[in-house]
C-alpha cells in the first residue's frame, strides 16, 4: 500500500470519543489561563515591577509553556489521564491563589466591606470581551494544533474526526470554529449597515475572496503534490475553506433579512427542516452510501455542499451569542449573570441534544445533522462559560493583589490609560493569535504539509513526535508573535 493510502487509512473510519469526555477537555484551558494570570501576580508582588525583565521573549516563552504546551501534551503523552492533569493544574491554581490573597490581606488596609461583595461591585471595562477573544484564539488555537497531531500515532484516534457518526474532539473543532467567526461578525456587534441591505450584502461577498483563494489554493496543492486528504471529510475538490466563505455569505443574506435578535428562530428551524429531510427523503442514504462520486460535482462533493446547512445554522446562532454577549455591562455582577446565562443556555441545548439522540439519530459532522448543530453549540457555550468564569478569578485576583498586569482580562482601573493598556497586551501570545487569526490558520495549514512532506509522521516515536509538534506550534507562535510586537496586522480585505 502507498504512503499516501496508509495515511489516509489513518485518519479514516474513525468513531470518536464521549461528550463527557470532549466537555473535559473545557476546564484545561481556563485553569492554564488561571496559572499564567496568576504566575504574572506574583511576580509583581515580590518585585514589585512587571513581570520578567526580558520582554521580547520571556513573555513569549511563558505564554508557549503555560498554555501550549499543556494543549500538546493533553493530547499526546498526557491524553490517557487528561483528568489528573486538570486536578494538578487546578491544585496549582488554588496554592497560587491562596498565597497570593494572604500576602494581599497582610499588606492592604482593613475593608469594612467584604471582599466578595466589593468585588462584584466593581466596575470593569475592555475595548473587547475577554472570554470572547480567549474563545476565538484558543479554538484557533486547537485547530492548529489537531490538523498536524492527527498525523501523528501517539495522537488519540477517538480524538480525531469521525467518518460518519460520533463526537470526536476535532468534530467539534469544526463546530466551534464556525460559531467563534460568528460571534464577532457584523451583526453580533450591533454595527448598522450602511446603505441598502442589497450592498450590504455584496460587500460581504466580495469580503469572503480571501477564503475563496485559500480554497483554491489548498485544492490545487492538494491536487499537484498528492497529498493524503480524506475524502469523506468534504468531498474530492471541497474543503474547509469553501465552506466559510459560502457560510458568511449565506447568513449574511439570511442577516439583511431578519434581524440578529431572531436569528436562532430562523437557524432553529433551518436545522429542524434540513434533519426532516434527512429522514423522510433519500438525502441522508445519498450523503452515507452513495460513493459514485464520479456522476458530476454534486456526487463528488456532496458532504461539503449539503453540510453548508448546518454550518449556517451555527453560524445564525453563534451571532446571536455574540449580540448578547457585545451588550455594554459595566458591573461585575452583570457579568456573572451573562456567564450564568451562558451556562443555563449550554445546559438546555445539551437536554434537547439527549432528546435529538434518543429519538433521532446520533451526532454526525458529515452531515452536519440536527445533533451535531446542537452539540457544537452547547458545548461552545460551556466553553465561553469555562473562560469567563477563569477570567473572574484573576479579576478577583487582580483586585485583592492590587496587580493589573494580566493581559486579555478585563481592567479594574477605570482610569487606567489606553497607552498602558496597549503596553500590557503588547507582549501576550493570546492578543498575538488574536490580531492575525485568519494568518494564523493559513500558517498552521502551511506548516502541517511542509512537516508531513519531512517527516514520517507514522513512524515517529512518543517523543520524536511530541517535540515536532512543539517545534511546530513555536514556529507558528513565533511568527505571528513577532508580527503582533511590531503592531502588524496582515489582512487581505
Amino acid at each position: 500500500m502507498a504512503q499516501r493510502e496508509v495515511k489516509e487509512a489513518f485518519v479514516s473510519n474513525l468513531n470518536g470519543t464521549s461528550l463527557e469526555e470532549v466537555a473535559l477537555g473545557s476546564f484545561l484551558t481556563p485553569v492554564c489561563l488561571i496559572n499564567r494570570g496568576l504566575l504574572l501576580i506574583l511576580y509583581h508582588q515580590s518585585k514589585g515591577t512587571p513581570p520578567l525583565p526580558l520582554p521580547l521573549m520571556s513573555h513569549m516563552l511563558l505564554d508557549f509553556f503555560v498554555l501550549i504546551l499543556p494543549l500538546v501534551l493533553s493530547c499526546t503523552v498526557l491524553s490517557t489521564v487528561l483528568h489528573l492533569v486538570i486536578l494538578g493544574l487546578a491544585l496549582c491554581s488554588a496554592c497560587l491563589l491562596f498565597y497570593i490573597h494572604r500576602a494581599s490581606r497582610h499588606s492592604a488596609k482593613r475593608d469594612p466591606q467584604s471582599p466578595v461583595g466589593a468585588f462584584l461591585q466593581s466596575h470593569v471595562e475592555s475595548d473587547q470581551v475577554p472570554f470572547v477573544t480567549l474563545f476565538r484564539v484558543f479554538v484557533n488555537v486547537k485547530t492548529a494544533i489537531s490538523i498536524l497531531a492527527v498525523d501523528f500515532t501517539i495522537f488519540p484516534r477517538r480524538y480525531a474526526k469521525t467518518e460518519t457518526y460520533g463526537t470526536g474532539v476535532m468534530d467539534f473543532g469544526v463546530g466551534a470554529f464556525v460559531f467563534a467567526n460568528a460571534l464577532v461578525c457584523p451583526e453580533a456587534r450591533g454595527k448598522n449597515i450602511s446603505g441598502s441591505k442589497m450592498n450590504h450584502v455584496l460587500k460581504q461577498l466580495l469580503s469572503v475572496w480571501p477564503l475563496i483563494a485559500l480554497g483554491v489554493g489548498r485544492l490545487v496543492s492538494l491536487k499537484m503534490t498528492g497529498y493524503h486528504e480524506h475524502v469523506s471529510e468534504y468531498g474530492v475538490h471541497w474543503n474547509f475553506f469553501f465552506t466559510l466563505a459560502i457560510v458568511r455569505v449565506v447568513a449574511s443574506m439570511i442577516l439583511a433579512v431578519f434581524p440578529a435578535k431572531q436569528s436562532w428562530v430562523f437557524a432553529l428551524i433551518l436545522s429542524g427542516l434540513y434533519q426532516f429531510t434527512l429522514e423522510t427523503s433519500e438525502l441522508k442514504a445519498f450523503l452515507v452510501h452513495n460513493n459514485d462520486r464520479e456522476k458530476g460535482f454534486l456526487h463528488a462533493n456532496k458532504e461539503g455542499i449539503f453540510s453548508v446547512v448546518g454550518y449556517v445554522a451555527i453560524y445564525l446562532t453563534g451571532a446571536r451569542i455574540g449580540l448578547y454577549v457585545m451588550q455594554p455591562r459595566s458591573q461585575v455582577r452583570d457579568w456573572f449573570k451573562a456567564l450564568f446565562s451562558l451556562l443555563m443556555g449550554s445546559l438546555v441545548l445539551y437536554t434537547a441534544l439527549w432528546m435529538c439522540l434518543t429519538l433521532v439519530e446520533p451526532v454526525s459532522r458529515r452531515m452536519a445533522n440536527l445533533s451535531f448543530c446542537l452539540w457544537s453549540v452547547a458545548q461552545s457555550l460551556f466553553f465561553m462559560s469555562c473562560l469567563g468564569t477563569a477570567d473572574m478569578v484573576l479579576l478577583f485576583s487582580k483586585k485583592a493583589s492590587g496587580c493589573h498586569f494580566v493581559p486579555s482580562s478585563w481592567s479594574l482601573c477605570k482610569k487606567q490609560s489606553d497607552l498602558k493598556r496597549v503596553e500590557r497586551d503588547r507582549f501576550c501570545l493570546v492578543q498575538a493569535v488574536s490580531r492575525n487569526q485568519l494568518l494564523f490558520f493559513l500558517l498552521a495549514n502551511l506548516m502541517t504539509g511542509l512537516t508531513n512532506s519531512l517527516v514520517d509522521t507514522l513512524r515517529c516515536s512518543s517523543s520524536v513526535s511530541v517535540c515536532v509538534l512543539l517545534s511546530y506550534m513555536f514556529s507558528n507562535s513565533f511568527v505571528i508573535y513577532v508580527l503582533h510586537i511590531s503592531g502588524t496586522t496582515i489582512k487581505f480585505w
